[in-house]
């Protein structure tokens, strides 16, 4: 569904993206992770037209992005863009509109997406009543009211309440069951590997790797384990393997796990080691991230 080729884009004399290049496809979500400043907002910003002057291509459906593809796609901005002193149903009309909506469809579609995102009950409550989850849901809404084919999301959980979380997730979930393409920017690496098909990991402009999750998980991802006891130090662990810490524990990555954990099963009843957690870890994306990089994800 859309092709982006060689993407340059600067600030002055800043380089916020740096020869980017991936293909989405249709009937998926695509998650972009990167930490803030990696140039996710500036990629979301350029897919839309909201920035023009960059070098590259891209492409939408084969043909060059357009005015036209704004009518084929939905924006979901990081920042919340409703007008506070009017009710939901008021700002769905107001975006309904805003793409063309009159009439039996204007009130059709608004009562399918009040529905979808979990609001149908305050519908005719006004926007500055509601909570920062219940905000963000309408946000999302405001962007499906035109029913468009390709949804981009730039972190749509920031701030957000369980609940709301929730809600998004699964309206995530019945768009891709429905056959729609979502392009999920996040910096939670948790939710990007829940609900993401594919993922691009960008870092201070650049494009690290790309690809479906589980391939990336099997090439990169190494077999680790969780370690939290009293008095344990890095520099202890470091004889098994490569250790980042966490917090108040340790995560270990080596690729024989099971003889690694009976080593320090040993060396920590040798030691007199207090252990509270050891355990197997499964691969994740941040673990990917962490190997790619040789660092975390900030925030």
């Amino acid at each position: 569904m859309l092709t982006i080729e060689k993407v340059t884009k600067y600030y002055d004399k800043t380089e916020a993206l740096s020869d980017v290049s991936v293909t989405i496809p249709s009937g998926v979500c695509y998650g972009l992770v990167g930490p803030n400043g990696a140039g996710k907002s500036t990629l979301i910003k350029i897919i839309t037209s909201i920035i023009r002057g960059y070098e590259g291509d891209i492409a939408f459906n084969h043909k060059p992005i357009s005015d036209q593809t704004k009518q084929q796609s939905g924006y979901v901005p990081q920042d919340i863009v409703l007008e506070e002193n009017i009710t939901a149903i008021g700002n769905l009309y107001l975006f309904g509109r805003i793409y063309g909506l009159k009439g039996s469809k204007l009130a059709q579609r608004t009562k399918e997406v009040l529905s979808l995102i979990g609001l149908s009950e305050r519908s005719k409550d006004k926007v500055a009543t509601f909570s920062g989850g219940m905000k963000r849901r309408l946000n999302i809404g405001c962007a499906l009211m035109h029913n468009p084919e390709l949804i981009i999301m730039d972190e749509p959980t920031v701030g957000i309440d369980p609940q709301s979380r929730q809600y998004i997730f699964q309206m995530i979930e019945e768009l891709k069951a429905t056959g729609k393409t979502v392009v999920y920017a996040s910096h939670y690496m948790e939710e990007v590997e829940r609900l993401c098909d594919y993922v691009a990991f960008l870092d201070k402009g650049k494009m690290i790797e790309n690809g479906a999750i589980d391939e990336l998980l099997q090439q990169y991802a190494v077999p680790s384990i969780y370690i939290k006891a009293d008095g344990m130090a890095l520099e202890q662990l470091e004889a098994f393997g490569s250790v980042q810490q966490r917090q108040e524990a340790f995560v270990i990555f080596t690729e024989e796990a099971l003889p690694v954990m009976e080593k320090i099963i040993f060396y920590c009843r040798k030691n007199k080691v207090d252990v509270e957690r050891l355990e197997l870890v499964r691969p994740r994306l941040e673990d990917v991230f962490f190997r790619l990089t040789g660092s975390n994800l900030r925030e």
